[in-house]
């Protein structure tokens, strides 16, 4: 069987399917494999921040064409990077292990948060990373960046008259590690000290939902426990109504006596933001139900 694997045309994004279709070669041997890389809206507008150009599916909507067209059999995608449920017709697979879920903080000449003088600049393109970190360093002044992780590095190291130095900027450690690199100057925030994006570090493995056939072969592949720890995060971010536009972060983790889900939601200038732990013996929507109900009541207190 034939199986055309799509993505975008980022190294990550390459790194990321090669490593899928080496797992499924090795899993299913007979099979053949073929990457066919699809720009996405998101990675044809650069210019602007990803919440001016749209909301969901920024770069997924032309993969999940392909795949319900039949030009592709499988879509690899960051998980993060998903709307809450794929388009009709589609599924996600079960969620393999999930790489390293922090963010990490590279700065271009301090060695850490603390050192960096009042009124620094830090880039990022996220809301949610924007904000926590404006929490612990209110002086911090946030600039947005978009592109890959190669020409963020750059935006950071390379010195341009015309533009005011940045500082620092905050990248997924999973991305870092996926490409093998390891920059100077590296300070990896703790989940405690800034919640992830639901399901960072997962990838999201995508096929049409009446291809059973493959859907079993990639879900082979899964772990209960990963099952479980999407199933949260995931599950918050569908229940709490999360998009681009606001800050949203979920960490879910196990316990001695079952289940930690730890999450923030704000509105959409970062002036309400609230973040909870609740705990149960299951993995179940009680649990998060009970977070959403718990974030819910403090951004009305």
């Amino acid at each position: 069987m034939l199986i055309k694997v799509g993505t975008r045309g980022s190294k990550l994004a390459l790194a990321q399917t090669n490593y899928v279709v080496e797992k499924l070669k090795k899993a299913v041997p007979e099979n053949e494999y073929e990457i066919e890389i699809i720009k996405t809206k998101g990675d044809l507008d650069l210019s602007r921040p990803l919440d001016a150009i749209g909301s969901k599916g920024l770069f997924v909507d032309e993969i999940e064409d392909a795949l319900l067209d039949g030009r592709i059999q499988l879509a690899v995608h960051s998980m993060k990077d998903m709307p809450d449920a794929p388009k009709k017709g589609l599924v996600f697979a079960d969620a393999w292990t999930r790489e390293d879920a922090r963010d990490v903080l590279i700065l271009r000449k301090a060695s850490s948060l603390e050192e960096l003088p009042e009124g620094a600049k830090i880039a990022t393109g996220s809301k949610r990373r924007s904000y926590q970190l404006l929490k612990k360093r209110p002086d911090i002044k946030i600039s947005p960046i978009r592109g890959n992780i190669d020409s963020r590095l750059r935006k950071l190291y390379e010195e341009n008259p015309c533009e005011e130095p940045l500082d620092g900027i905050i990248l997924a450690a999973a991305g870092l590690n996926r490409l093998g690199l390891t920059p100077d100057n590296m300070q990896y925030f703790s989940v405690e000290d800034m919640i992830p994006a639901p399901a960072q570090g997962r990838l999201a493995i995508e096929v049409a939902e009446a291809n059973t056939e493959l859907l079993n072969i990639v879900n082979a592949l899964s772990d209960e426990g990963s099952r479980q720890i999407t199933f949260l995060e995931r599950g918050f971010l569908k229940a709490i109504g999360g998009d681009c536009h606001l800050p949203v972060g979920a960490y879910a983790s196990k316990t001695e006596n079952g289940f930690s889900l730890r999450a923030l939601f704000g509105n959409e200038d970062g002036s309400k933001l609230a973040c909870c732990v609740v705990e149960g013996e299951a993995a179940n929507q009680e649990l998060i139900d009970k977070a959403v109900e718990d974030i819910k009541k403090q951004l009305e207190d």
